[in-house]
């Protein structure tokens, strides 16, 4: 009896302690899944964390400076300061927060969601443009990938030759991106249907599943996976070297310092507020060649460019802004990409799809379509007329986009 009781006793103190692995288990994957990013992304921290200098005369001395300040932590800023991290120490900046536990930028079915919130925490901010347009920009680490459709494709060679880049090295980073964030896509049966009534008008060849830009009908890659789980460009930060990269969220650059005490004004630092209000200064080191990379946007980076001074004078003077460059060009000509967009009401419960297949015109014209959308329980309601989650999961859309490609 003593045997069997004391068995008892030992199978009881078993259960218990799986019990309690079971229990931290449970809480663990509950905080990962929380702040998935605290482990894999050990240098992203909030703004409030960053401990300045107490001089811009010390700063240049001071072992907190960096060879490099990056502003935006968007589609570019990210792999930057991925890159750059590898022999450099870099600083980013990025006024929004993080796309990692953000379920409306994180799933397919919410990419609708994340457009229509306009809260002060939501991934994109709305803006009205001059002629009455409405659309969004993006206000989160990853930028646009975090708000858009996820297509990816490759530029073309016309256009990498007509900005003056370096083909070899473009054609050489490509697959550095790939590698990591973006995956085929498994054509939904819209998609099929699109792409067999392209090459049927004539959008040919059909030139399959392709990354490249060619004339044609083709299946592009996605940043989404198979789960529907997008992958932004802020997942390219995991290629930095932790030791040299600071990342800072909730971080709203004012403006740039600049040294004027050459002849020949030079960028020396930042002034940013974090999530609380406070203001921060942030400078370069005493390296020759440190810089401050502005990767704010089409929209920011002209923005900052004119906080800081650099603009037309005329413009600058009016609000009362020292002039640090007169530049007649910063600010002027904004112009986005002519887009139609004919919708296809249904009864019919059609399957989500985002930008999957493209027709490319040598006219300089994008066709591409999508279908229905859909919603989880914790996302947001909001009536967006007739792409608002009440509606939204019967309709086709075909789009039209132009280009000077």
């Amino acid at each position: 009896m003593a045997l069997v009781g004391g068995a008892a006793e030992i199978l009881m103190k078993f259960k218990i302690l799986l019990s309690l692995i079971l229990w931290i288990n449970t809480f663990a994957l509950s905080q990962a899944y929380e702040h998935p990013g605290q482990y894999r992304y050990p240098f992203i921290r909030p703004a409030s964390s960053f401990t300045e200098p107490p001089s811009a005369a010390e700063s240049r001395g001071a072992s907190k400076t960096y060879d490099y300040i990056i502003i935006g932590g968007g589609t570019a800023g990210c792999p930057l300061a991925a890159t750059l991290s590898q022999n450099f120490s870099v600083l980013l900046l990025e006024r929004g927060g993080t796309p990692f536990a953000n379920g409306n930028v994180s799933f397919l079915q919410n990419f609708h969601i994340s457009l229509a919130d306009t809260s002060q925490t939501s991934a994109s901010q709305v803006f009205i443009s001059t002629d009455g347009v409405i659309n969004s920009r993006a206000r989160i680490l990853g930028g646009g990938t975090c708000i858009n459709a996820g297509f990816y494709t490759r530029a073309s060679a016309s256009y990498i030759k007509r900005v003056g880049w370096d083909a070899k090295l473009v054609n050489e980073s490509y697959p550095w991106v790939e590698k990591q964030i973006v995956h085929r896509p498994e054509l939904v049966p819209w998609q099929r249907a699109f792409r067999d009534s392209l090459i049927e008008v004539g959008i040919s060849p059909f030139n399959g599943f392709t990354y490249d830009h060619l004339y044609g009908t083709k299946i592009g890659g996605t940043i989404f996976d198979r789960f529907g789980r997008r992958h932004t460009a802020a997942e390219l930060l995991a290629s930095a070297n932790p030791d040299n990269l600071h990342v800072l969220v909730h971080a709203t650059v004012q403006k740039i310092v600049f040294d004027k005490t050459s002849k020949r004004p030079r960028a020396v630092g930042v002034i940013f507020k974090d999530e609380n209000g406070k203001q921060n200064k942030a400078f370069l080191s005493k390296r020759p060649r440190s810089e401050i990379i502005v990767s704010s946007g089409a929209l920011g980076s002209p923005q900052l460019l004119l906080l800081s001074g650099i603009g037309p004078k005329a413009d600058l003077e009016k609000l009362n802004i020292s002039v640090v460059l007169d530049n007649e060009f910063v600010g002027k000509g904004m112009a986005d990409n002519p887009l139609n967009t004919i919708y296809i009401p249904t009864n019919r419960n059609i399957k989500q799809s985002l930008i999957q297949v493209v027709g490319i015109t040598k006219l300089g014209v994008y066709i591409e379509a999508s279908s229905g959308f859909g919603q989880s329980m914790d996302s947001i309601h909001w009536n967006n007329g007739i792409v608002s989650a009440e509606v939204s999961t019967m309709f086709l859309c075909v789009c039209l986009v132009y280009s000077n490609e």
